[in-house]
């Protein structure tokens, strides 16, 4: 039967290639790649098909298309790919390096050419392959790709050599305050003590040195010069990441913080970020600005990782309660938002901030809707100064929540807060026309993801060899297609999607009650 299909479309092959280029991966999956007759008109045609567009292409790379001559073909239509697009998709691009057949590939050869030519590709490659060497599956490929890249670039090794002996370090700390935590639980006076254990060590030589003067892994553009002890810290979550700050030369006096996590896996924050990061790019792209905030995150190796600081910016918990000092009225108080943001900008910088604050929710409500990122709360949004909103820690996506019962799937709602929607209309109460316009940026936002459903359905098939624990199988990424109403023509889409909205309006003081019983469950526990 295929050789049929395969014969017609060889004969319709010029209208194919004129007409509908794009529909190449589609026409491949008629191939049966076990007969011979088949491939060899399969080759022909790739000899005389037309370039896709790099976004196209990355489909090819799928373990849909286990052929060496289609992988080539792919990786041929990568290279128009400038830097920066290379750099969006590295992440996956690495991960596919576990559908190829051999390790000798056009594709280890493409990013090894790449990587030598810029640095900052070279430093991203470097960091997602030595982030999973120790998994027995890639060990082997990665490391000889590892070594090529670094007997190619000599210079870089040094570089990067640094960074790695930093994150050892890091380590260390990080051990030391897990020991002291763990044998001085209860006592406030200990966790003292083990903070100053935490400067002491950071103190000594043999650490301000190695953690001084090198290039971020975050982003190899940055210089952390000099660590500033007394602004460190260690957060309370279990594993008990560090808040290392530094000083920065180049930013005149300012510092700059990252966040070292060791025993957390960062790599489905990683993808998420990333997908945001693409996000932002495609509104961007059709003139929409929605103002994201899409901070750096790296893994670095088995469950250890780095997160950037967003600078002068605090979770809304944070903000409720430092307006009233008692939880169960902090998250009742409508005015604490808008207030924290009239206390940090006047007059016109207030519009503006409120302007921001309007853009970044619909970017981050619409974006939090098609990826069913779930667990949200008062700790995990934050707001900048600039009145910029965005989220923080992306422990559950693809709608798997967390629940008295282990996990379970459910769609997420889309979800409005009383409270955002109460600066939004910048206090006033009713259908306000600023409540309009919010309303007008989140459809927009909508339709533009709609129209590159395919490119994050690929993105996320890419990431399916990870072995992320909520992106596992093809199932997972029917959670994509259905938000995204993917079947459907933009009218039906934009109908269900207004309904989504329409209920998330109502449901909008059900939201608040639930982050008010949050804050009571923390501030009991503190």
């Amino acid at each position: 039967m295929s050789f049929h299909i395969l014969d017609l479309i060889w004969t319709l092959r010029h209208d194919c290639r004129e007409n509908f280029p794009q529909s190449l991966p589609k026409l491949l999956l008629s191939v049966k790649w076990s007969k011979h007759e088949d491939m060899a008109q399969l080759q022909a045609l790739l000899q005389i098909w037309p370039k896709l567009s790099p976004r196209d292409a990355l489909e090819l790379l799928d373990f849909n298309y286990p052929d060496q001559y289609v992988r080539e073909y792919a990786v041929g239509c990568l290279r128009d790919m400038s830097n920066e697009e290379l750099s969006q998709y590295l992440l996956q691009l690495v991960q596919v390096l576990r559908y190829e057949p051999y390790y000798d590939c056009a594709l280890t050869h493409f990013l090894l050419e790449r990587a030598q030519r810029n640095r900052k590709i070279g430093h991203f490659l470097f960091w997602h392959l030595r982030s999973e060497i120790h998994m027995p599956a890639v060990s082997v490929q990665f490391a000889l790709i590892l070594e090529a890249y670094c007997r190619g670039s000599i210079p870089h090794i040094e570089v990067l050599k640094k960074q790695v002996e930093a994150l050892s370090k890091l380590k260390s700390v990080n051990e030391l305050i897990k020991l002291g935590t763990i044998k001085n639980a209860r006592k406030a006076k200990e966790a003292m003590l083990t903070k100053e254990a935490m400067m002491t060590c950071l103190r000594q030589s043999g650490y301000s040195e190695t953690l001084s003067d090198l290039h971020s892994p975050l982003n190899p553009n940055v210089l952390l010069s000099g660590i500033n002890v007394e602004k460190c810290r260690y957060m309370d979550s279990k594993m008990k990441p560090l808040w290392i700050v530094y000083n920065n030369k180049l930013m005149g006096g300012d510092t700059l913080g990252i966040i070292f996590k060791n025993g957390d896996d960062l790599r489905q924050d990683m993808l998420t970020l990333q997908i945001l990061r693409l996000m932002d790019l495609l509104w961007k792209e059709a003139n929409l600005d929605l103002r994201i905030v899409p901070y750096g995150c790296l893994a670095t190796g088995d469950r250890a990782g780095l997160i950037e600081v967003v600078s002068s910016a605090d979770t809304i918990a944070n903000i409720q309660l430092t307006s009233s000092n008692v939880a169960a009225a902090a998250a009742f108080n409508k005015d604490a938002l808008l207030n924290w943001l009239k206390e940090r900008n006047t007059g016109d910088a207030l519009e503006r901030a409120i302007e921001e604050f309007t853009l970044s929710c619909a970017g981050y409500c619409v974006a939090t809707y098609v990826l069913g990122i779930g667990d949200r709360h008062s700790d995990n949004i934050m707001v900048r100064s600039t009145g910029q909103l965005f989220h923080i820690d992306f422990g559950h996506i693809l709608g798997n929540f967390k629940s008295k019962f282990g996990i379970k799937r459910e769609r997420v709602p889309f979800i409005l807060t009383h409270d955002f929607i109460h600066v939004i209309q910048q206090g006033k109460t009713g259908y306000t026309e600023k409540f309009g316009s919010f309303r007008q940026y989140c459809e927009e936002a909508y339709l533009i993801l709609r129209k590159n459903g395919n490119l994050f359905i690929t993105l996320f098939a890419l990431m399916l060899t990870a072995g992320l624990p909520e992106l596992t199988s093809v199932k997972d990424i029917q959670y994509l297609k259905d938000s995204l109403a993917l079947g459907k023509t933009d009218e039906e889409a934009l109908k269900q999607f207004r309904q989504k909205f329409d209920e998330a309006l109502r449901e909008s003081w059900t939201t608040k009650v639930n982050w008010m019983a949050h804050n009571v469950a923390k501030d009991n526990r503190s």
